[in-house]
């Protein structure tokens, strides 16, 4: 365990309280956090893989990628410029990045806007309102998930819409036929008056999965018992959007995560949400033809939706102490 008594442990605490906020896959939170004098390492965390859905651990990375964001962000409303060496050693494909202290330069203003939303950003799961995002933040996002080193992609055309809700589609009936895909996913459900600090609990799924025009992961199990919902809102499904990357190494998915969040703060500065189905992502033959109906041809990392919505629901957290240790 980290000591506290030292500005460096206090410091590295205070980043990693802000890494811990971003999101995950099942909410698994897989990430670990070392702290070495001025340096913060951050590694990805085996134990919290997800084999089935996740085998080669890219949208693992993706998740600490993620996290990795929050901790230049929080570095940068502390006034310094992160410098970060992403997997600095070869040898250890678990170690995703080194972050350490830079030049003393004060943030900026959108920077700390982002910083603000750090805590306020919620993954939404359902529909969303009826309202359409303004052109003018689409292309701010898009400009923010380029900064990144990746792309947001937005589906604008009908077609190209309904061809990716029916890969969403496809790729969601053949995980809840799996019984190995439904167990896994049920070992990340918890209820919702338990005390894990991670999963997604049942409170946080109040509609049936196949409300909007994708389809969302079947945490509570009801399309089993109950197949065609009661209510279905394709008009209210939001804006459809990918990150994609030109390559797809273990670097690119990196890349794609610090992008991600980048795009998921932003948005949630102007009141905007975000729900995810990387569903047909998990699926080699359905990512391929995902991949084949992106114009630019780059590899996807990640699938959402972007959409106005009422409040938000927290997932819980792990302590900064139970992923942060000194070494």
């Amino acid at each position: 365990m980290y000591a506290t008594h030292t500005p460096v442990d206090h410091a590295a605490n205070y980043l990693v309280r802000a890494g811990i906020t971003a999101p995950s896959l099942f909410n698994t939170q897989p990430w670990q956090f070392v702290a070495r004098e001025a340096e913060l390492d951050l590694y990805a965390d085996p134990a919290r893989l997800l084999p089935l859905t996740d085998p080669d651990a890219r949208e693992m990375v993706i998740s600490c990628g993620a996290a990795l964001f929050n901790v230049r962000l929080a570095m940068r409303h502390l006034g310094f410029l992160p410098v970060v060496r992403p997997f600095p050693d070869p040898w250890n494909p678990a170690h995703l990045a080194r972050v350490s202290w830079g030049s003393y330069v004060p943030p900026g203003s959108d920077e700390e806007l982002m910083f603000r939303s750090v805590r306020q950003r919620h993954t939404h799961r359902g529909p969303f309102h009826s309202s359409l995002l303004a052109q003018p933040l689409i292309h701010e996002l898009r400009d923010h998930a380029d900064a990144e080193g990746a792309e947001l992609h937005t589906v604008g055309s009908r077609s190209e819409r309904t061809h990716l809700a029916d890969l969403v589609r496809t790729a969601e009936r053949a995980q809840r036929s799996h019984p190995g895909h439904v167990a896994e996913l049920a070992s990340w459900t918890r209820a919702s008056h338990g005390s894990r600090p991670d999963g997604v609990p049942l409170e946080v799924c109040p509609y049936h999965p196949d409300c909007t025009a994708l389809p969302d992961r079947d945490y509570l199990g009801i399309a089993r018992t109950m197949p065609s919902p009661p209510a279905v809102w394709p008009t209210r499904t939001g804006l459809v959007a990918l990150i994609t990357t030109q390559q797809d190494s273990r670097q690119d998915w990196l890349r794609a995560g610090q992008a991600l969040q980048r795009v998921l703060l932003w948005a949630t500065v102007h009141g905007v949400a975000a729900a995810f189905h990387t569903q047909p992502l998990e699926l080699p033959r359905l990512r391929a033809e995902v991949r084949a109906a992106i114009p630019s041809g780059q590899f996807p990392q990640m699938i959402l939706r972007l959409g106005h919505a009422a409040g938000g629901r927290p997932l819980p957290r792990r302590s900064a102490a139970s992923v942060l240790s000194a070494g």
